[in-house]
């Protein structure tokens, strides 16, 4: 497997990755409304186009083939704490080990970076939350977060490094 960080070349395959994981992931946890919508606001290539100036993506490859890719960024200078903004790995690849190997590589970044603490934000019926209680990740507050006409009922989970 080949970490690398992601560039605008990339933003059709990370479009492509969200599609293909949102529906499966989040279908029955929130509405199919709110799961179009926010794809379409936050994984259109446009919307892309303007997250990735602000942070730092990784695609994972195996064999080559773009499987997974996480987004990540410096939060809060003066704590040195870094959000992990995004983590989806295709159905097909859950599992093997993907997402662990992407959240140590944005970890090793962030200490290189002085890093004292990983964040991020997990919906409260994610089953992902498991995972994360696995890789050392505690709550560190439950908040519902209004975005645009639905609220997004979230877990903040940190991490110390």
């Amino acid at each position: 497997m080949i970490i690398r960080e992601a560039t605008i070349t990339d933003l059709d395959t990370i479009h492509r990755i969200a599609h293909q994981t949102w529906w499966p992931t989040y279908t029955g946890v929130i509405s199919n409304e709110q799961i179009e919508f926010m794809l379409e606001d936050m994984y259109s290539v446009n919307a892309l186009l303007s997250q990735i100036k602000n942070a730092i993506f990784l695609i994972a490859e195996r064999d080559k083939i773009p499987v997974a890719f996480a987004a990540y960024s410096l939060k809060e200078p003066e704590n040195m704490v870094f959000k992990l903004q995004k983590l989806y790995v295709l159905p097909s690849e859950q599992g093997k080990g993907t997402g662990k190997k992407l959240i140590e590589k944005v970890i090793d970044l962030a200490k290189q970076r002085n890093g004292k603490v990983l964040e991020l934000n997990v919906n409260r019926g994610n089953p992902a939350f498991d995972f994360y209680k696995q890789l050392g990740f505690e709550v560190y507050q439950e908040v519902n977060i209004p975005y645009y006409r639905f609220i997004l009922n979230d877990f903040v989970m940190r991490k110390p490094l």
